[in-house]
C-alpha cells in the first residue's frame, strides 16, 4: 500500500487546486448497487472525487444491477462502480469463452459500452464470482487449496457437507459446471440446499458446521470469509466468469473531469482480493458505516 502513498497524495492536492472551482457547479452524481461491496465501492469512489476537488452528488446504493445500470444509460448518473462479467448479460453474449479471462473479458465490456457512450476504468485486481469455500482446519489438514485439491479429496472419500443455494446447486453454469470441469459429483447426502440462500446464511452453516456442513457456496470478496475462517478454493481451470469490479463513467462526465481516469486508477489498483475482503468485512461483519470503512483506507493508502 504504501507503494501508492506519494502518488495518492500530490495528486489529490494538486487536482484539487486546480479544478475546486473550474466544475463547481456541475457535480457528479455517484451511484452503486445496494449491497456491502456496493456501498463500499461506491464510498470510496465518491471520496476519492471529493478529495480530487471534483463537486459530487450522493446517490449511494440506489438498486440492483438493472436499476443502477439503467440510471447510466439514461444520464440520471454519471458513473458507479460494476462488474466485468456482467457484460455477458448486457451484450448478449453468454455464450462467449472471454468471460472467463480478466483481461479479455475488461477488453470487451470497454469496447461494447463504447456505443453507449460508456467507459470503463482500470479494474480491481479482484474477482467477485461463485466460489466453493471450506473452513479452515479442513483447508490446512488436508491442504486444499484449488478445486482441484477438492476433486482428489473427495475422490479419496473425504468428509464434505456443501451449503448452497438451489440456484447454485442447479445452475448449469455453478455446481455443475464445477463438477463436470474437476471430476467429482456430490450426491444429496453432501448438500444442505437452503431456500433462498445468500452467502451470509451458507457461510454461517459451514462456520456452525449445521448438519455437518463444512464448505460453503461464496463470493470470491464476501467479507465474512476471514472472520469465519473460511478458505476460498481456487477455480484453476477459470470454470466460472471473472467478475471484477471498475468504475463505468459517461464518456461525457469524463471529458468534462479527465482526472477522474487517473484518479480512480490510483485507488482500484490497490484493491486486490484480501483487501476487498477486508473492506466488506469491516462493514458486514464488524458492523461499520460504509462511509467510515472508506475513509480510514483512504487515509491509509494516502500516507
Amino acid at each position: 500500500m504504501l507503494f501508492y502513498a506519494k502518488p495518492l497524495t500530490s495528486l489529490f492536492a494538486i487536482t484539487a487546486l486546480s479544478v475546486a472551482f473550474a466544475h463547481a457547479e456541475e457535480p457528479v452524481s455517484v451511484s452503486s448497487k445496494i449491497d456491502t461491496e456496493g456501498a463500499v465501492l461506491g464510498e470510496l469512489i465518491l471520496q476519492t472525487l471529493e478529495r480530487g476537488g471534483i463537486p459530487t452528488q450522493n446517490r449511494l446504493q440506489l438498486g440492483g444491477t438493472s436499476v443502477v445500470r439503467g440510471a447510466l444509460m439514461a444520464g440520471e448518473i454519471d458513473i458507479y462502480p460494476e462488474y466485468t462479467g456482467n457484460g455477458a448479460f448486457f451484450f448478449d453474449m453468454t455464450g462467449s469463452d472471454i468471460w472467463h479471462d480478466a483481461d479479455q473479458a475488461y477488453e470487451a465490456v470497454r469496447e461494447q459500452d463504447t456505443e453507449n457512450g460508456l467507459v470503463w476504468l482500470t479494474p480491481a485486481d479482484a474477482n467477485n464470482t461463485w466460489a466453493i469455500s471450506v473452513r479452515g482446519e479442513l483447508a490446512r489438514e488436508h491442504d486444499l487449496q484449488t478445486l482441484e485439491d477438492l476433486g482428489t479429496y473427495l475422490e479419496e472419500d473425504g468428509e464434505f457437507k456443501l451449503a448452497a443455494s438451489a440456484e447454485f446447486v442447479e445452475s448449469e453454469q455453478a455446481l455443475p459446471a464445477f463438477q463436470q470441469a474437476y471430476g467429482f459429483e456430490l450426491g444429496p447426502d453432501q448438500l444442505l440446499v437452503l431456500s433462498g440462500g445468500n452467502t451470509a446464511a451458507t457461510m454461517r452453516a459451514a462456520a456452525q458446521q449445521t448438519s455437518g456442513v463444512n464448505a460453503a457456496m461464496t463470493y470470491g470478496t464476501d467479507g465474512g470469509l476471514k472472520a469465519l475462517d473460511l478458505v476460498v478454493l481456487e477455480d484453476s481451470l477459470g470454470v466460472q466468469p471473472v467478475y471484477q469490479p471498475a468504475p463505468v463513467v459517461r464518456e461525457s462526465t469524463l471529458e468534462r473531469y479527465p482526472e477522474i481516469e487517473t484518479l480512480l486508477e490510483a485507488v482500484f489498483v490497490t484493491l486486490d482480493l484480501e483487501t476487498l475482503q477486508s473492506l466488506n468485512a469491516d462493514v458486514a461483519v464488524n458492523g461499520l458505516p460504509p462511509a467510515q470503512v472508506a475513509t480510514e483506507y483512504l487515509d491509509n493508502v494516502s500516507r
